[in-house]
């Protein structure tokens, strides 16, 4: 057998074992699978280097095992004082129940009531907020961006922490390792570490190349997620920086939601936050997290529904499309990328078919002109 046919089988061996992974690999939709095939074949070289870089949802089987083991080891969720869990567990109406059953098997939280939220009006608002909060606090903060820029905002942030860590309040700040790169490597991470704040690194990239060898190094830590003194969160969209976001000035303001919570609804985002800090910061959370909440005033009932890499991977599909289905009278979606699959465009289409009124809303401007040219 001369090189020439030797390279030939050796060629066709890999192409067939891609091809193979690609048919038998879950949670892929047909299309995607037909898409990976005509490019490994039509381009051989390229396609496989591609998939192996991006074409499977693993940001490294450690990292997974190890997230899986700090939440199966996270202690239970926090009951009320009274100690019946009962008094914690919000009462929905019947036709929403359906709904948090489904958040519930995603996250494994109950509905708890006796929240208020309040949607803040844009993101200067929404720091001057956070900023507030903090500069309040008693016992902790824990704050999670997926980007934290040094600029206006993200310095208004910066100086809030360092002030609550001089005053013995304990701090814990942790960011994407890609999205807050420039934080991480700028004077202002080194001065929170100097004041005493404790800081960690969510998906830290180290070497590209070996990353990217273990893992997709483009799949992030997304979550933005602030918790005070266990009793307020903020929940939404919105990234540490200014709405003018430097790094993508030409797509600016950046239009974010978010929303300030109060009431045992914090105490699920810091468990969120716990399992993030414990997977990647060596300092054990379980004292914390066996905190007893206050039994619930009146308010609203509220759930946290978070999806990562331990998630099932149809989690968040099947959430929005009960969402979807839900709806009655009217609908109204807010997303920069609308990139749905066949069974979410369904619903979308049948709630208006119905009779909802139904919205859309997009950014006039895309970050993403694959996505703007969808």
């Amino acid at each position: 057998m001369n090189l020439a046919i030797a390279s030939m089988m050796l060629h066709i061996l890999i192409l067939v074992i891609f091809i193979v992974r690609i048919l038998t690999r879950p949670h892929r939709q047909p299309a995607s699978r037909i898409a990976w095939i005509v490019v490994i074949i039509s381009l051989p070289l390229i396609g496989v280097l591609a998939y192996i870089l991006f074409g499977e949802v693993n940001i490294g089987r450690r990292r997974i095992a190890r997230l899986r083991r700090v939440i199966e080891q996270l202690p239970d969720f926090p009951k009320a004082i009274s100690g019946d869990e009962k008094n914690v567990t919000a009462k929905v109406p019947e036709q929403y129940e359906h709904l948090f059953r489904v958040g519930k098997s995603i996250s494994r939280f109950n509905p708890v009531g006796g929240n208020s939220g309040h949607l803040l009006a844009d993101s200067n608002t929404v720091i001057n907020a956070m900023v507030a909060d903090i500069d309040a606090a008693e016992y902790h903060v824990h704050i999670l961006f997926y980007i934290w820029l040094p600029d206006g905002n993200g310095c208004k942030v910066v100086e809030a922490l360092k002030r609550a860590a001089n005053r013995g309040v304990i701090c814990r700040a942790m960011v994407d390792g890609l999205g807050a790169r420039i934080m991480i490597n700028s004077e202002h991470w080194k001065s929170m570490q100097q004041a005493g704040v404790n800081l960690g690194i969510a998906l830290n990239i180290g070497n590209p190349l070996l990353r990217s060898l273990r893992g997709r190094i483009d799949l992030r830590n997304h979550r933005k997620i602030v918790v005070i003194d266990g009793n307020i969160t903020y929940c939404g969209s919105q990234n540490c920086a200014d709405p003018e976001f430097r790094v993508k000035a030409e797509f600016a303001p950046w239009v974010d939601a978010m929303i300030r919570f109060e009431g045992p609804i914090a105490a699920q985002n810091q468990r969120l936050f716990a399992s993030d800090w414990m997977a990647y910061v060596d300092e054990d959370l379980d004292d914390l997290l066996c905190q007893p909440i206050a039994v619930p005033k009146q308010g609203i009932p509220a759930q946290v529904i978070a999806t990562g890499p331990t998630a099932r991977n149809s989690a968040m599909p099947e959430m929005f499309e009960s969402l979807i289905y839900a709806a009655r009278h009217e609908l109204v979606i807010t997303t920069p990328y609308y990139v749905p699959d066949e069974s979410l465009q369904n619903a979308l289409c049948s709630a208006a078919y119905r009779g909802v009124d139904t919205t859309i809303i997009f950014p006039a401007r895309n970050d993403s002109w694959i996505v703007a040219a969808a």
